[in-house]
């Protein structure tokens, strides 16, 4: 054990110092057999002799040197029977209280970690391969969970409190989080993190991991290339954003896109991509300005395509409009359990914002505006599958008429997972007749099992 430098002065950016002064921290009685009474004491004297807003203001590394030696002087001084491993994680620890997100910190770097549950300060969730499994990662009180929950929600301009206590925000890497605080909720608060994966996944990853089959995953770049209208449908956490994220890899990089979300987590590789996000009211209940508005304004941007991250309500009527004006390719995710379920839900929405309009118009509107619905699905074994691509093929009287292209056929379950085979219905799409513009008429019919003469 090294013994540390004494009373030497950092420099924050702006010219301000803190000194850490280990004579501050002479006086501790510690338990060398409880490393957690150790890190309360050092908690509490780091708040008295360092001011956050100047702890937030230096490098990560740097802090965490200073904490590091910090933790060594009371080693030291107090003779505690700390190892070298347990400083390291003691200093970790303290420093992901003071800029990160505490015992999420973590989580967060684990790669395997798809989903983050809060459910109050002693109980936290993780999913890992599409099972949820309990942590012993703790926050240390009621108190510890709001404040981290402010700092999130502050990173991204909003505010959540007693007299709002329910936000929407995202992380500085954009994996996208929910937070609701009592008195919404009894456990002393919830924080919902739905984490960007650390890599990219492509159509060709999702194959690997068996979502989907190569022949859909062809049949998905063709549509993307070919500015098919699609709605990816399916539950919460199924995978409808990396779905997404995954086919508008198939865009043109010369095309101009504008996204519109409620918290940005789409992540395009075009060159040309615009990002909207909606806002929500100020303190004073004023300042919203909600997708549908964003929306419109996409129109006037001249928009090769309009990308709507998640529809949710009355902006539906206008991204129907904008895909029968126009603005081919566009996309958008949707909660439904089919795609039947899904237009209408769509159909419901859209009677929201124009009540007067005939149904039979606004079915016909919808039949002329999607052109492919993909339908995924979080089975029981954990996989997220592709469970049915279909076409919209018209209308049949007054009823959206569709046409499954790709089933995923269940066989059975083995060891716990499930077994099955995605097999093309070999129907002529109608997606054809524009495949043909682009030279991909042929390949199409391949990838759905029709063969050429």
């Amino acid at each position: 054990m090294h013994s540390p430098s004494f009373g030497r002065r950092v420099i924050a950016p702006g010219g301000r110092a803190l000194t850490l002064v280990p004579e501050a921290l002479q006086g501790i009685e510690i338990d060398r057999t409880k490393l957690d009474d150790l890190k309360e004491k050092v908690r509490s004297r780091l708040i008295e002799r360092i001011d956050p807003v100047v702890a937030a203001s230096i490098p990560r590394q740097r802090l965490r040197a200073e904490v590091g030696l910090l933790v060594t002087a009371i080693a030291t001084e107090e003779r505690a029977q700390l190892n070298e491993a347990e400083e390291e994680e003691l200093a970790e620890q303290l420093t992901d209280d003071m800029v990160g997100l505490g015992p999420l910190e973590t989580l967060l770097q684990d790669d395997t970690v798809t989903d983050i549950l809060v459910n109050g300060p002693y109980d936290i969730y993780v999913e890992r391969h599409g099972k949820l499994e309990q942590t012993d990662a703790r926050f240390r009180n009621t108190e510890h969970v709001q404040h981290i929950a402010q700092r999130i929600a502050s990173a991204v301009g909003r505010r959540i409190d007693e007299a709002s206590p329910m936000v929407d925000a995202r992380l500085a890497d954009g994996s996208r989080v929910n937070i609701v605080l009592p008195p919404l909720c009894l456990n002393g608060g919830t924080i919902s993190i739905r984490k960007f994966p650390a890599h990219n996944i492509t159509l060709e990853t999702m194959v690997q991991q068996q979502n989907l089959s190569p022949e859909m995953a062809q049949f998905l770049d063709i549509a993307a290339h070919c500015r098919a209208n699609i709605l990816i449908s399916g539950g919460t956490g199924s995978g409808k954003t990396t779905m997404m994220n995954a086919v508008s890899r198939h865009i043109d990089s010369s095309e101009r896109i504008i996204t519109i979300e409620d918290a940005v987590e789409l992540r395009l590789q075009q060159p040309h991509v615009v990002q909207l996000e909606s806002r929500p009211p100020n303190i004073e209940g004023v300042g919203a300005i909600p997708q549908r508005e964003l929306v419109r304004n996409a129109l006037r941007m001249r928009p090769d395509r309009i990308i709507v991250g998640e529809v949710r309500g009355n902006e539906a009527f206008d991204m129907l409009q904008a895909m029968n004006t126009g603005h081919d390719g566009s996309m958008s995710t949707i909660h439904a359990n089919s795609p039947r379920d899904a237009l209408f839900r769509l159909e419901n929405m859209v009677l929201m914002a124009a009540g007067n309009l005939p149904l039979r118009a606004l079915r016909a509107q919808i039949a002329s505006a999607i052109n492919i619905v993909v339908q995924i699905e979080r089975m029981r074994d954990g996989i997220r599958r592709v469970e049915r691509i279909c076409e919209i093929s018209g209308m049949e009287g007054e009823i959206v008429s569709t046409r499954d292209i790709f089933e995923f056929k269940y066989g059975g379950e083995r060891a716990g997972r499930i077994q099955g085979e995605f097999e093309p219905s070999r129907l002529r799409p109608d997606l054809v007749k524009r495949a043909e513009q682009y030279g991909l008429d042929r390949q199409l019919l391949e990838t759905v099992g029709i063969s050429i003469g």
